[in-house]
């Protein structure tokens, strides 16, 4: 028997002893991958040296003694820190996703190369400026340089995921750079999916009048009926009952719900409202959470001088910012630069389509998707004169066109000449506000309003090319219209002063929260999807509230987590519930609902995550909505995940008949507004109960709404997801200024996905006093101790210094790079 425990000992100890080996071997394998940041290096391509200055944050300052030395620099930084994000994002713009994931991405795949992104940005190389040409060159090279020290000194091929996920990297190259901002359009673009859902609840609505109820216009527009889709496209009626292809979406996809197509603050003072009589600037642009973060901080010591802020990993540009002159910060505009159109294909010939000018040919390519294990896919690529033909299962395409017809995408990013990274360069180098406007002409997508300011200006202008389309336009761009009329055709490109723009406003104070900016008639109404009606409200009370404002005033209105939409909606919702009813022992739903109403009355409307009222407010509206749609929509009612203030305001004021949602018509009783948010409360305290336990005051909202930081590949597997997700208890909501969009389905529906992943305050008076931060921290390798540093920072609404000073940066560097030329040969 003891014999028998010696080799269990025995067994048991070098099975540890083996465990522990492959462990250190593999954390040796992985740290390998880890920058050194303080080293001098030979490289290719540079013709002075180049210092990278790395501070307490591990931001980089970058000092040139040319500007494409300089841009040299932060390829070479982006490709230490964020290699794999890098590849990734290249990857998604070419559509070869499936070369390393296999067909889980062969969807993604398929569209992207329809979109045919990567051609269109080797096109548009040509058409940069020789100043941007030179940047992107510059700046491939230094990625390029670092991928030669990866496999020169064996680092580890530059990123652990790289061991899991082995394929060949090809060489870095200007396109790459266009391709990835081609990408972002894909991220930040939602009028496809807004047409689509709008011609689908069309046709599922037996009244066509409830549509503007739950896809209702923004506040103050006014808007002529327009026919309904069944009429406006044959066939559609056979559709009426079409299944939703929609499919779990993959974490890669580019591809976003509507409801996080991309979001957005910023707002400027000038010097009159400001209490140093020096301009100020706040931007929080808002994109879907990861690990890392999307956003890269870096300085730039250019020739015109120093630049800092917010990047993008794979793009030379700062693209929310500052110089000593100079502030700029981006917000989503919103601008409709997407139409779909429903081509009738040719029954003779489904080779062509029909066009004004009677049936034509598509326009094809053949495209070769090779998939890790499996056999490689052949797309045939089809294009009219509206742009790209797109596959029925994406955006629900196929829900909305009948049969002998296909769907096609006119969008303002397929342009073959997109000059919009060379806007972004000449926005870092203007001087002023008039410059920086200047600059913007040559912005095509995607559509961004740009806040900017200098010393005594403040201007606000939407950049990106403006379709001209027919004022008889069949459906004005809000459903999908017949590719073959031709005034549904666009008719070119609206000239750049169309664009709305406001400069020097007489108030002193500028802002947008991707709230309306524009009330003006089709067909230069901008759009009529707006991001935002109700931040803007909370913001303009902020705003006033002070009669100057300071750096400090700016970053709490930031940071504000008071809800508007709670505080307006509530008291609609319970008018007839608040304080009655009769006493009800502890235990029973009328008690607990009585509690909640208590809770209630008594909050102020603030989205704090140490309060239990912001998670019933939360689970209430999300029950109510559903209640109020189900039995319209059907199936299509999850489409519908986040509470539409709007629409639910427009039922319980019965504006235009809208309280006829209250009513369940699979039901026999007459159901009253005040009925269903009785039962609404009550579904959503099960819903609490069940998740979170009865005791209603102990509830805490950020136990819910946990920003959730995850890496998009490594995220979901076990033991791992531990050390690369990051994970934290956040306050704010759908709808206040410290934005926390909540995912709105299932088992956890309010966990915080969409976000500020950068917040930057911009002081002019004394600009080395400007702060910014990101939501996660510099480095993309999870080993590194910069993978998360400032994480906690942006949970807490602490910032870092955005100084330009180089002494302050080297006072606490965790390294210093030296770039040193190869000498010729």
């Amino acid at each position: 028997m003891a014999s028998i425990f010696k080799w269990l000992l025995r067994l048991t100890g070098g099975a540890i002893l083996l465990v522990l080996v492959a462990v250190l071997g593999l954390y040796y394998l992985l740290s390998r991958s880890l920058p050194d940041y303080d080293k001098a290096l030979t490289v290719e391509g540079l013709s002075a040296p180049v210092e990278i200055v790395r501070d307490h944050a591990n931001v980089p300052h970058i000092f040139g003694q040319g500007d494409a030395d300089t841009f040299f620099g932060l390829g070479y930084a982006h490709a230490q820190d964020r290699l794999w994000q890098m590849v990734m994002l290249r990857r998604t713009a070419q559509g070869r996703l499936s070369e390393v994931f296999g067909p889980r991405t062969l969807e993604i795949d398929k569209v992207m190369r329809r979109f045919d992104l990567h051609d269109l940005a080797r096109s548009s190389v040509a058409a940069q400026t020789p100043e941007t040409l030179r940047a992107l060159e510059a700046y491939a090279a230094g990625v390029n340089a670092r991928l030669t020290e990866i496999n020169a000194d064996a680092l580890g091929r530059g990123a652990p995921e790289m061991f899991l996920f082995n394929a060949p990297m090809a060489p870095w190259q200007p396109a790459d750079s266009l391709a990835i901002l081609k990408l972002m359009a894909v991220q930040l673009s939602s009028h496809l999916e807004h047409e689509v859902l709008r011609a689908r609840t069309s046709l599922a609505l037996e009244e066509a009048t409830r549509l503007d109820d739950i896809l209702p216009l923004a506040p103050g527009s006014g808007l002529a009926a327009l026919p309904d889709y069944a009429s406006l496209m044959p066939g559609a009626e056979t559709l009426r009952h079409a299944a939703l292809t929609t499919r779990p979406r993959h974490p890669l996809s580019p591809f976003n719900p509507r409801a996080f197509a991309g979001a957005s603050n910023a707002w400027a003072a000038a010097p009159a409202r400001s209490a140093s009589s020096g301009t100020l600037l706040a931007n929080d642009p808002h994109l879907g959470f990861s690990a890392p973060a999307i956003w890269y901080l870096a300085r730039l010591e250019l020739e015109r001088g120093g630049v800092i802020g917010g990047t993008i990993p794979g793009m030379p540009a700062i693209l929310s910012g500052r110089s000593n002159d100079l502030g700029w910060g981006l917000t989503s505009s919103y601008l409709d630069d997407q139409d779909v159109h429903i081509e009738r294909l040719n029954p003779e010939n489904p080779g062509e389509y029909l066009t004004p000018e009677g049936y034509k040919p598509f326009l094809t390519a053949r495209s070769i998707i090779r998939i890790k294990d499996a056999e490689p896919v052949t797309l045939t690529l089809r294009w009219t004169d509206n742009g790209p033909v797109l596959p029925g299962s994406h955006a629900d395409l196929g829900t909305v066109t009948p049969a002998g017809h296909v769907a096609s995408l006119s969008w303002t990013a397929l342009d073959p000449a997109d000059t919009t990274m060379s806007a972004a360069i000449a926005l870092m180098g203007a001087a002023s506000v008039t410059e920086a406007l200047s600059a913007g002409e040559l912005y095509i997508a995607p559509s961004q309003n740009v806040l900017l300011v200098d010393s005594d200006t403040i201007a606000m202008k939407t950049l990106g090319a403006m379709p001209r389309r027919n004022a008889q336009h069949e459906s004005q761009g809000r459903m999908p219209s017949r590719g073959w009329v031709r005034q549904n055709r666009w008719q070119g490109i609206s000239p750049y002063s169309a664009n709305p723009e406001f400069t020097a406003p007489a108030g002193g104070v500028l802002g947008n929260t991707n709230n309306k900016t524009v009330d003006r008639p089709f067909p230069l109404h901008v759009s009529y999807v707006w991001g935002d009606t109700q931040r803007i409200h909370r913001w303009q009370r902020l705003m006033q509230s002070r009669e100057v404002h300071t750096r400090d005033s700016f970053i709490e209105a930031q940071l504000d987590t008071v809800s508007f939409t709670a505080r307006s909606l509530l008291p609609l919702i319970g008018a007839n519930l608040w304080f009655t009813g009769e006493a009800a022992p502890d235990g029973t739903p009328e008690r607990q609902r009585q509690r909640a109403l208590d809770l209630l009355s008594d909050w102020n409307g603030e989205m704090n995550e140490h309060l239990p009222e912001p998670l019933i407010y939360a689970a209430w509206m999300r029950a109510l909505q559903d209640r109020l749609i189900r039995d319209d929509l059907g199936p299509l009612a999850r489409e519908f995940a986040h509470p539409d203030p709007v629409f639910i305001e427009r039922v319980y004021r019965d504006i235009d008949g809208a309280s006829a949602w209250c009513d369940v018509r699979q039901s026999s009783p007459v159901e009253t507004c005040t009925d269903i948010a009785r039962m609404a409360l009550d579904d959503a305290l099960v819903w609490i109960n069940e998740r979170y336990g009865t005791a209603l005051e102990s509830l805490r909202w950020g136990d819910a709404h946990q920003a959730t930081h995850d890496h998009p590949v490594l995220g979901d597997v076990p033991v791992l997801r531990y050390f690369v997700n990051i994970r934290q208890s956040t306050s704010g909501g759908d709808n206040t200024l410290q934005r926390g969009r909540t995912r709105g389905s299932g088992p956890e529906p309010f966990q915080n996905v969409h976000g500020a992943g950068y917040r930057g305050v911009y002081d002019f008076a004394d600009p080395d006093s400007s702060v910014f931060v990101i939501s996660t921290g510099q480095s993309g390798h999870f080993l590194s101790r910069h993978y998360d540093d400032l994480a906690q920072l942006w949970r807490r609404g602490e910032y870092i210094p955005m100084s330009l000073d180089p002494e302050l940066a080297r006072a606490a560097a965790v390294g210093i790079t030296v770039l040193e030329p190869a000498l010729p040969q």
